[in-house]
């Protein structure tokens, strides 16, 4: 099977300090400026190493960053059909798909958010099969795999089960408009995607209407009347949690993570560096998050500064996850993509919902 591999090297980094995305050149300055790392690479490795014998793929890539620092370490063989420059762009992955096209591979994998599937459509349209490594800040689109290892696992059956593809949603969301809160998203196009809803995830739902923010309401106010004293809360985005910022009295941030103390918010907008130094002082911590609708995500989609490291200094027992009810009911089950599969392990199993005032039900996590 011919294989086109690409990896967008700076995606995600902006996730863990609280930039939302790394879409300009500016907002990457800042994010490095930040401590930011690169992820990207990291996660396209573990995508091919559960993607069964590499021997029986013919892999061709960009150089460099783009996808061949990542195969060197891997396979004895592969063929480079683009030279990036030293520094790249979203131009450079339109060109890297278009000459990966030009060989003829029989599927594309990239690793990259949403900014990255645009730029791969733009390229490739719906000419090739792909399949998404989930490494930005922003995945709201449905050609992802649910995690890296799923994605290799979704590799594998193309080749081994020869899994029938199917158009899937790619979505455009406003970087700029999401740093300031706002989520603006739309219908970008679709692209081929493998058919395998065990671990492909859906695109996000949309969830609203005057019976959700009820059931919102009833949660925000059954977590602001149970808080425990001295105890720091951690709370991640989503409109649920902005219902819960409300009956707390705080301006929560609608797509950033906070945190809050004795009904006081202590951090705004807070990256992982700032949530650690909060920790390290904190008798008692929390973790409060809703899933993404359908797609169930708790962690490792836009919430990326509750990082493994935040995570493991709270503990697993110690985070609370709320949702509506008719969002569970579109949400078969929660899951996790910290980027340590160690901990996602870990969580894997069972766990309680709040669904409304002292309503809880039981989800399975994958």
């Amino acid at each position: 099977m011919k294989v086109g591999l690409l990896v967008n090297p700076i995606a995600g980094m902006g996730g863990s300090v609280g930039l939302k995305g790394t879409d300009s050149s500016e907002v990457l300055e800042e994010a490095r400026r930040r401590g930011a790392v690169p992820m990207a690479a990291a996660r396209a490795v573990e995508a091919l190493r559960s993607a069964g014998d590499l021997e029986a793929y013919e892999f061709y890539t960009a150089g460099n960053g783009m996808g061949e620092n990542v195969l060197k370490n891997l396979v004895e063989r592969m063929v480079v059909v683009y030279d990036p420059g030293r520094t790249t762009s979203d131009e450079d992955t339109r060109a890297a798909a278009r000459a990966l096209m030009g060989v003829g591979i029989e599927v594309l994998v990239f690793a990259g958010g949403d900014g990255t599937a645009r730029d791969v459509m733009d390229a490739v349209g719906d000419r090739v099969t792909v399949i998404g490594v989930p490494s930005g800040v922003k995945m709201h689109s449905g050609v992802f795999a649910n995690t890296p290892r799923d994605a290799g696992l979704v590799l594998r059956r193309l080749r081994v089960d020869g899994l029938p593809s199917r158009p899937a949603e790619v979505m455009d969301i406003d970087e700029a408009e999401f740093r300031k809160g706002r989520l603006s998203a739309r219908l970008y196009g679709y692209m081929l995607t493998p058919e395998d809803p065990g671990l492909i995830q859906p695109f996000k739902l949309v969830l609203g209407g005057g019976t959700e923010e009820e059931h919102k309401e009833a949660i925000g106010r059954y977590i602001a009347e149970n808080l425990r004293p001295g105890t720091v809360y951690i709370l991640g985005p989503g409109t649920t949690m902005d219902a819960i910022g409300r009956e707390l009295g705080i301006d929560k941030t609608l797509l950033g993570v906070d945190a809050v103390r004795d009904g006081r918010q202590i951090a705004k907008d807070a990256d992982e560096r700032t949530l650690l130094d909060i920790l390290a002082d904190a008798q008692d911590a929390r973790i409060i998050v809703t899933p993404i609708g359908a797609q169930g995500f708790i962690f490792g989609r836009g919430d990326q500064q509750i990082s493994p490291r935040v995570i493991r200094r709270v503990g697993l027992r110690n985070v609370i996850v709320v949702a509506t009810p008719l969002k569970m009911k579109d949400t078969k089950k929660l899951r996790v993509d910290t980027g340590d599969p160690a901990l996602d392990e870990e969580m894997r199993g069972y766990g309680k919902v709040v669904i409304g005032y002292g309503t809880q039900l039981v989800a399975p996590i994958e």
